[in-house]
């Protein structure tokens, strides 16, 4: 039976998966998804996500290859998902590819977003499952300026979980964007980043580290003195899960049949 390659673009509240990746009797995204597809194609159908979430994490973005029979096109296997998956998974969209797309591998850049909320009414349960709570005050300078000192192309190895990556990876991600944004009501702060590559813990490490200097727990240089470090042994801890998602991933237009 011919195939056909499809990117499917997904939302998902991570609250009640165990992260993306299929783990055996684990509720994972990549496994009810997969689940999902196999039924509708009525064949075992692998799905490939651009990166592996954490447990706990959502996204508005994530982005998936598929490679399914050409009877299912793209808007018609968006919509026969949608009618099968549970309510906290969502196809937002479905793009017809070219044969060779791989949605890992062919992505140029991702973006990540964290929220941060300091009034107290980010305790309320329509905002404490997407924020990270926190009552201190933090210095907006120390922020801004630890955003600004980790963009380009740095070692990432303090900002990363040991021995996730190989020793013979160098842990270099290009940042082409790092900024907190603070609307100025007095409630949510967040922060937004985009590069090219993420390692294992790597956005939730960044933001732990900065809150600490901005709470004034640590050093404000600290941020930049870790882009030398050889490991992650004087890295604040990674920040909570639930106030991280994935927002979007980018491809070359031309990957797209009908872009």
């Amino acid at each position: 039976m011919a195939e056909h390659s499809v990117q499917l673009v997904l939302h998902y509240d991570g609250a009640g998966f165990a992260g993306w990746q299929r783990q055996p009797e684990t509720r994972t995204v990549q496994g009810v998804l997969e689940a999902a597809l196999t039924r509708l194609c009525n064949r075992e159908t692998k799905a490939t996500g651009a990166g592996r979430t954490d447990a706990g994490v959502h996204a508005r973005g994530q982005a998936v290859g598929v490679a399914v029979p050409e009877s299912w096109p793209a808007p018609r296997l968006r919509q026969a998902l949608n009618a099968i998956l549970p309510d906290d998974i969502w196809v937002a969209a479905a793009h017809e590819m070219r044969p060779a797309f791989h949605a890992r591998y062919d992505a140029t850049a991702r973006r990540y977003s964290y929220r941060i909320g300091r009034d107290e009414a980010s305790r309320s349960p329509f905002r404490q499952r997407y924020e990270w709570y926190i009552e201190d005050r933090l210095d907006a300078t120390v922020l801004r300026d630890a955003a600004d000192a980790i963009r380009g192309e740095h070692c990432f190895r303090a900002y990363a979980v040991r021995g996730t990556a190989p020793e013979t990876d160098d842990h270099r991600c290009d940042i082409a964007d790092a900024h907190w944004c603070d609307p100025g009501d007095g409630g949510a702060i967040i922060f937004e980043i985009e590069a090219n590559r993420f390692l294992h813990h790597m956005v939730r490490f960044l933001v732990g580290t900065m809150v600490d200097a901005a709470r004034g727990r640590r050093d404000p240089g600290d941020v930049a003195r870790l882009l030398t470090a050889r490991d992650n042994s004087d890295t604040s801890a990674p920040a909570p899960a639930h106030a991280l998602v994935l927002e979007r991933v980018t491809y070359p237009a031309d990957l797209y049949v009908n872009l």
